[in-house]
């Protein structure tokens, strides 16, 4: 059974997967972005490589993040479907606790941290994850976007 639902302005869907529920996260990056944490807005910023989103976000990122949705969800099993809508190369995608530090060996240990790549232009992929109450961060490193805001409670 597949439900579409709107929660906070991000599409769910949710799908019944051997009697538990799963609910799906869908979110389009765009250069340098993720468009449903900017509340749905495509900014159309134009980059060919990593170091074109560096330099737009130098310019823009503390007043894009200031306005920036939290997406709030309840504890659970979810599956985060990324898309890569009309960015010249591979992108991927990067949830972790807002506290992580991926130097600190011990947080690789004891933290959640979700990643991979692989998204060329048009693909989506999926990303899943149980989420515990607790604040998390989501970002693409490859493709430069802030770190937007993900809280569980």
């Amino acid at each position: 059974m597949l439900r579409l639902l709107a929660f906070g302005g991000v599409l769910l869907t949710s799908l019944s997967v051997q009697a538990k529920e799963v609910q799906v996260i869908e979110l389009t990056q765009t250069p340098c972005q993720f468009v449903e944490a900017e509340h749905g807005l495509d900014h159309g910023f134009k980059s060919q490589q990593s170091a074109d989103c560096e330099k737009i976000n130098a310019k823009t990122k503390k007043d894009r993040l200031a306005k920036a949705k939290t997406i709030t969800l309840k504890p659970g099993k979810y599956i985060f479907r990324v898309k890569n809508h009309n960015v010249p190369y591979t992108l991927g995608f990067w949830l972790r606790e807002q506290d992580y530090n991926w130097k600190n060996p011990l947080h690789k240990l004891s933290k959640l941290s979700v990643s991979g790549g692989g998204l060329s232009s048009g693909v989506s992929k999926d990303f899943e994850v149980e989420l515990k109450a607790g604040e998390y961060l989501y970002s693409c490193p490859l493709n430069p976007t802030p770190d937007y805001k993900l809280r569980v409670e």
